[in-house]
């Protein structure tokens, strides 16, 4: 099994209340006062308390086409993930030159050279390291890059991967477009960055007590699973003035009609059923999805805290949002070592992605 050494997120240092948010973003989005009220209803109920923005609140009056807000994120972007790189490197102990693969996801802005080889150059990396851009995963990239991972490292069980996942969703804002999806979106989603350090499981990192007491995990198996005829219910609609979220509100009803099954495919393969599994680490999607993995899963509102916690603390963070709660379990659970627990995180496709891990440490 692979184990997670490190995680680590980063948030953006302009920091906004949710109401100082809508009261900025109402105007650009939905000048209409009717259309306004919905808006700051939307806001309010989503759950949020606080975001983290790339930029300065006052600058996104600017933005407009693609080319401005995606030259944004490769600049902002690249030096965000590259704090939350080095923190989780120097958490693991593990030198950049020791990093055999890096896996880097994003949904929000497009690099050629990609992110991967960008963060390279400035994080010291080797010039022989295995690279594995992507995007599209989309808010399942956190769940999906961590299970990809594995799969290399199964096959290179001596190897360190390093997972990288940057998410500037604000730089998404369409301006004037008061469609509900348009104005969902801007209530929920946050910017962030996240990092992660996994060692295969011949390296010396994997071994017990190689990292002292803190708490890791350890990754036993990831199952991925697509939801037909549902392409048209999450992902991007590309325009000259960027990318235009499509956001169903049927999509709660989507997990709820498909999750159970495939949480128990994974676990029955380990002779598990989900009352097996005291620790759970749901992407922060939004209330209602949140609400929909509680009730599909017949879990406990304290079983979707931590998940609860990152939403208010920085909004939806799209691919990095699961390495958020992640983080916060592993720095806060007080399930015994060996415990299992089940990480999941939903994407355009519609897609779900689980990994199951066993937690190590107290």
């Amino acid at each position: 099994m692979s184990r997670v050494v490190s995680v680590e997120a980063v948030l953006p240092r302009n920091v906004y209340a949710q109401e100082t948010i809508t009261a900025a973003v109402a105007p650009l989005v939905a000048p209409d006062p009717a259309r306004a009220a919905v808006l700051r209803r939307l806001h309010r109920g989503a759950g949020v308390d606080e975001r983290h923005l790339v930029l300065p609140l006052d600058e996104y009056a600017g933005l407009g086409t693609m080319g401005a807000t995606n030259a944004v994120f490769v600049r902002e972007g690249t030096l965000l993930a590259e704090e939350a790189c080095r923190r989780a490197l120097d958490a693991a102990g593990v030198e950049p030159g020791q990093v055999d693969h890096v896996f880097a996801t994003s949904v929000t802005g497009v690099a050629a050279p990609s992110l991967d080889v960008l963060l390279s150059e400035r994080l010291g990396l080797r010039g022989d390291v295995r690279r594995t851009p992507s995007f599209g995963l989309g808010c399942a990239g956190g769940a999906g890059g961590l299970a990809r991972v594995h799969d290399h490292l199964l096959g290179h069980p001596g190897d360190v991967s390093l997972l990288v996942a940057v998410e500037l969703c604000s730089l998404t804002l369409q301006h004037g477009d008061d469609s509900a999806a348009n104005m969902v979106a801007s209530g929920l989603f946050g910017d962030g960055a996240a990092a992660a350090v996994v060692a295969g499981s011949d390296h010396p990192l994997a071994r017990a007590g190689a990292v002292g007491p803190r708490r890791t995990a350890r990754v036993v198996d990831t199952r991925s699973a697509l939801y037909p005829g549902t392409t048209d219910a999450l992902g991007w609609e590309v325009r000259d003035t960027g990318f235009a979220i499509v956001l169903s509100a049927d999509l709660p009803d989507l997990l709820g009609a498909h999750l159970l099954a495939d949480v128990k495919g994974l676990l029955a393969e380990h002779g598990l059923t989900p009352a097996d599994v005291p620790t759970w680490v749901v992407h922060a999607g939004g209330p209602r999805v949140i609400d929909a993995v509680r009730d599909a899963l017949g879990l406990a509102e304290d079983d979707v805290r931590e998940s609860r916690a990152s939403l208010a603390a920085a909004g939806n963070l799209s691919s990095v949002s699961v390495l958020d709660v992640l983080a916060r379990t592993l720095d806060g659970s007080t399930s015994p070592a060996g415990a299992p627990a089940v990480l999941m995180a939903f994407g355009p496709g519609v897609s779900c992605e689980l990994v199951l891990l066993h937690l190590e440490g107290s």
